[in-house]
């Protein structure tokens, strides 16, 4: 990335472009008896994607920009998994059929807190709600100090295969500043009990721009989490938004690195992970070549939602728990993230949806446009106007975003086609911004583009 184009855009903030539109302009025009519809309209052979959200940690991580609650009460998470339960049923009882699982994904939080025992009952009753495929993906956000023997045993044999580590940094200062303390040889012992119980598809997620981080740093971070060969890493830019996440300014803004600085973090942590034969994927990405992940981007397969870059290849995605996000054909849902909010609607027999979007046409041609150039940093808009039947000028970029992005080098625009070079691809987002019918220019609520 050029010096000049991190004067030009240090501090500019635009959407991960998780989904499109993108979350903060889902209104409470939809409603829990429209979703019903959405879900009954699903036909009984399309492939589901279910995404179960688990709100609570143990402890807070200063850094963290998740929706969560901190507790250490037994009977409250043990009340969660039953209204978990019985929102999984809800659910369940308004689609056509028992309907075929492609992918199935744990978030939170942290959503091993409920012990081995309820992601055995957890994963128990998603089984006899939903028929799941043979080669279905499971996968769970694990926090490596919240993990034992009996939980691995219990993820294993409930078909648990791919573990994704929140890692973050394995520098001890930057942990320290960050409340999350984790040895390396923390991490390393259950990439080991993982892999010996199966669970041998292993992802890492790791955060730079945290404070006190240095290019030195980060080196050794990708290093060291190097050595442990997972298949997958995912490399995140610490998002700073204290205004958003009051416990995030529990963290020195004078520690943490500009966007100069944060720009030669990601390029070290590329760097090291190309060298050692992962392939980059789309923004922020990088797998083994033999992953599937890096087979989803060669055969321009790979998608992005709301947990990122996914091989996930489903019809629509269903989201379970406060907060979680769903994605139908007709649009988007999101369950209530106020605790008490979606416990009463659970409680009282009605789906605890809080607000969505319906799409229209051109929303969802715009969303083909900007998922392909977040996956694979190029995309024709004759051909995406042609399989979504759209008319082309629906699809026009706003004119001077590309103008600007064209005339610095950091896109490729001959009126129908729109490539970002590879040196450039910490800048896709700043691309498929052009593409937003919905940006409000100079928004506080986004993560920096660089």
């Amino acid at each position: 990335m050029r010096a000049e184009h991190i004067r030009l855009f240090e501090g500019e903030r635009v959407p991960r472009y998780t989904s499109y539109p993108t979350a903060p302009h889902f209104s409470t025009g939809v409603n829990g008896e429209e979703y019903a519809a959405w879900l009954a309209a699903l036909t009984p052979e399309a492939r589901l994607s279910l995404y179960v959200h688990i709100p609570y940690c143990r402890q807070l991580c200063w850094y963290c920009g998740c929706h969560t609650f901190i507790t250490r009460r037994a009977d409250r998470i043990a009340a969660y998994l039953a209204q978990l339960e019985a929102e999984i049923d809800l659910v369940a009882a308004r689609l056509p059929a028992v309907m075929p699982v492609i992918h199935l994904h744990f978030g939170g939080g942290t959503p091993s807190i409920i012990g081995a025992r309820g992601m055995e009952r957890l994963l128990g009753h998603l089984r006899k709600r939903f028929a799941f495929l043979p080669d279905a993906e499971l996968a769970i956000e694990l926090d490596p100090r919240m993990v034992d023997g009996e939980l691995v045993a219990a993820l294993a044999e409930g078909g648990i295969n791919r573990a994704s580590l929140g890692v973050q940094t394995t520098d001890p200062r930057v942990q320290e500043a960050i409340n999350r303390i984790q040895p390396v040889a923390q991490v390393a012992a259950v990439v080991a009990r993982l892999r010996a119980a199966g669970i041998d598809h292993i992802s890492v997620d790791l955060l730079y721009g945290l404070p006190h981080q240095t290019v030195a740093t980060v080196r050794r971070t990708a290093h060291e989490i190097l050595a442990l060969a997972p298949d997958r890493a995912a490399v995140f830019g610490y998002a700073h938004l204290p205004r958003l996440k009051r416990h995030q300014s529990l963290i020195p803004e004078q520690a943490l690195p500009d966007a100069k600085a944060r720009a030669a973090q990601f390029e070290a942590i590329a760097e090291s992970f190309e060298r050692a034969g992962y392939v980059a994927i789309g923004l922020d990405h990088f797998a083994r070549p033999g992953d599937s992940m890096a087979r989803a981007l060669a055969e321009r397969r790979l998608r992005r939602n709301f947990q990122g870059y996914t091989t996930d290849p489903a019809d629509a995605l269903l989201g379970f728990g406060s907060s979680a996000i769903g994605e139908l054909p007709a649009g988007y849902v999101q369950n209530h993230a106020d605790l008490r909010h979606w416990r009463r609607e659970v409680l009282a027999g009605r789906l605890p949806v809080a607000r969505g979007l319906r799409l229209r046409a051109t929303d969802r041609a715009i969303r083909v446009v900007i998922e392909q150039i977040m996956c694979f940093g190029s995309v024709d808009l004759d051909r995406i106007a042609a399989v979504q039947g759209v008319a082309r000028p629906l699809l026009a970029p706003n004119e001077e975003r590309m103008q600007r992005l064209v005339a610095l080098g950091i896109a490729r625009f001959d009126g129908t086609r729109i490539t970002v070079p590879p040196e450039n691809r910490p800048l896709l987002r700043l691309v498929a911004a052009a593409f937003d019918r919905y940006l409000e220019p100079g928004t506080q609520r986004h993560a920096v583009a660089i």
